[in-house]
């Protein structure tokens, strides 16, 4: 077997059944889990009925750079949502089945083992990411053969990543550089000069940068949607070198099931990734790929679910602010909540003593520069109905 698969840690969702293994929760109370960033909101009719009227292209071998018709109504959606020009529907957008499974695969297709080799360096190259971070990146990372270097975001540094701090020797063998904006757990957005720091990086040291954007279409004032990588790109004027997004259909349109999302960007990066990606055997079933066309077209669902996040946030947040040092993120649907105690201990407790799940911030971090920046840390995903987020909200006011 491959021996880079030893080095995968347990995922977050592992280690908290792991955590609750030989506890009882309490029965008296209905169980509530918000530990999971699973959409709970209805499927729009019209992405079902979609999907029902194409059955018929379960018959069929999809290609893996899906129907043109998919690439643009991707393309369209990008150009309105970014206010950026259309992109080349031949070369710069691939359909994927989720965002997920792409942003572990990009990391095989990109790495480059060779480079730092011919340098006789002898070390592997280097994927920065965030930390806390979605563990795709860290096992992406392994199995690529890289190594993850971690850039810490607290509450100090206002979840930012501090790219200066990143030494010279790390930065030279630096390959891809994964970004998450906005950022899980926090709902951090990256502002424009964040942005055009990290372009002038991948411009010295010759990076890739993936931009994990799965979160872009759940935020709180309509009309002043998140910045996006290829928006910030364009504001700029720059091109979309070394630059490739990646988003998805989950959260925007409560579809998880359907696996559905794309890449843009660099067309040079993504017809070597289509290869890649021709014979990993990755392409999207034709019904899937209509009912996307369906979703890709359509807003008015996806403000429908915006409002009701919206309308969640600003119920729960001030009842847990009496109580946590807890803000309103810039978007996602995650409370980021500092406990005053071990994260673990509290996950525990509120388990124990309400039956209310919720995922200890430690388990989506990784100890670097001398601490775990998800310690003291709970993240609550207001993903349940309005009535089961105010209770879960009232339950940890309870126990506090």
């Amino acid at each position: 077997m491959n021996t880079n698969l030893k080095k995968l840690q347990p995922y977050p969702f592992q280690r908290l059944r792991d955590l609750f293994k030989n506890i009882e929760p309490n029965n008296k109370y209905q169980s509530i889990n918000l530990s999971i960033g699973e959409p709970k909101h209805d499927t729009p009719q019209i992405i079902k009925d979609s999907l029902a009227k194409n059955l018929a292209g379960l018959s069929n071998y999809p290609t893996t750079i899906g129907v043109i018709e998919l690439r643009q109504a991707i393309a369209s959606w990008i150009s309105r949502r970014y206010a950026i020009p259309p992109l080349d529907i031949e070369n710069s957008v691939i359909p994927v089945n989720g965002s997920r499974e792409a942003l572990f695969a990009f990391a095989q297709a990109v790495i480059n083992q060779d480079s730092l080799s011919s340098q006789g360096s002898g070390k592997p190259p280097i994927i920065i990411c965030p930390n806390p971070f979605y563990q795709i990146y860290e096992g992406a990372a392994f199995l690529a053969g890289a190594e993850p270097y971690f850039l810490n975001t607290t509450p100090e540094n206002n979840f930012s990543m501090d790219f200066d701090s990143v030494p010279e020797e790390v930065w030279s063998r630096t390959q891809l550089v994964y970004l998450c904006s906005p950022g899980n757990p926090s709902g951090k957005v990256m502002t424009l000069d964040e942005w055009k720091k990290i372009f002038e990086l991948s411009d010295r040291y010759g990076f890739t940068i993936a931009s994990d954007e799965c979160y872009s279409e759940i935020y709180f004032v309509e009309g002043k949607p998140p910045l996006g990588a290829l928006q910030a790109a364009h504001q700029l004027g720059r091109s979309y070198r070394r630059l490739v997004a990646f988003s998805s259909l989950s959260k925007r349109s409560n579809v998880p099931g359907m696996r559905s999302g794309f890449v843009a960007g660099d067309h040079h990066i993504l017809e070597q990734f289509l290869l890649y990606r021709t014979y990993h055997g990755c392409a999207m079933s034709p019904c899937i790929q209509a009912a996307s066309i369906t979703a890709w077209n359509d807003e008015s669902h996806v403000i429908d679910n915006r409002q009701l996040y919206a309308k969640k946030f600003s119920t729960v947040t001030p009842i847990l602010q009496s109580v946590l040092d807890v803000s309103m993120p810039d978007a996602a649907f995650y409370l980021w909540a500092r406990t005053k105690s071990s994260d673990t201990e509290f996950a525990i407790r509120l388990y124990r003593d309400f039956n209310l799940t919720v995922l200890p911030g430690s388990f989506l971090a990784r100890d670097a520069h001398g601490f775990n920046p998800g310690e003291n840390f709970i993240r609550i995903a207001l993903v349940a109905s309005l009535e089961e987020c105010l209770e879960a909200a009232q339950r940890i006011s309870d126990a506090i």
